[in-house]
């Protein structure tokens, strides 16, 4: 059955106060960028923040710039960072581990209510989980690869897409519990 034909008003329709700062900032980036197809480059775009800024808003809010400072010593850059890499350095500081760190990433990121599944897109996850397992030494990228394909079959079943603390805190446990098992027999 067709819907009605519905008139809305501007009342009725509800616009994020920072849509148009949001349309501004993808805008200006096109712009600057003159990508050839734009609905590609859009998917893959990525949001940049201005280190001066950042700083700026860390001191408004009383935070110790000391600590601001330690933070961006875990991945120099210049002037210039992707605001996901800078959530994901804040969680890392936060953890103390990888694990605790994505913990902490699904938390704040995710959609879910509070108390939920705390699920976030696993491109989110993956992409973060590379960018922080690459600053450990400790981690070789095959190892990354390795987990990263482990979680995706586990969550293909459900088809969202979605990645949620159960799915790899139980996954990391099962881990290591086998890495024991393996251990004990030899």
């Amino acid at each position: 059955m067709p819907l009605p034909d519905t008139m809305f008003c501007a009342q009725q329709i509800h616009i994020p106060p920072e849509l148009p700062d949001i349309l501004k900032q993808f805008t200006k980036a096109a712009i600057r960028t003159q990508p050839a197809d734009v609905l590609q480059w859009s998917a893959g775009h990525k949001e940049y923040v201005e280190l001066a800024d950042l700083e700026q808003k860390w001191k408004n809010l009383c935070l110790p710039v000391e600590k601001f400072r330690a933070l961006l010593q875990l991945d120099p850059c210049e002037d210039k960072i992707e605001e996901i890499k800078f959530l994901a350095l804040g969680c890392s500081m936060l953890g103390g581990s990888l694990n605790t760190a994505m913990k902490h990433l699904c938390e704040i990121l995710t959609a879910d209510p509070e108390g939920g599944p705390a699920r976030i897109p696993f491109e989110t996850f993956s992409y973060v989980y590379r960018y922080l397992s690459g600053l450990d030494w400790d981690i070789s990228a095959s190892d990354t690869e390795s987990y990263l394909s482990s979680l995706k079959n586990s969550i293909d079943s459900r088809k969202d897409g979605m990645i949620g603390l159960a799915d790899f805190l139980r996954s990391k446990k099962e881990n290591v519990e086998n890495l024991e098992k393996k251990t004990q027999k030899t």
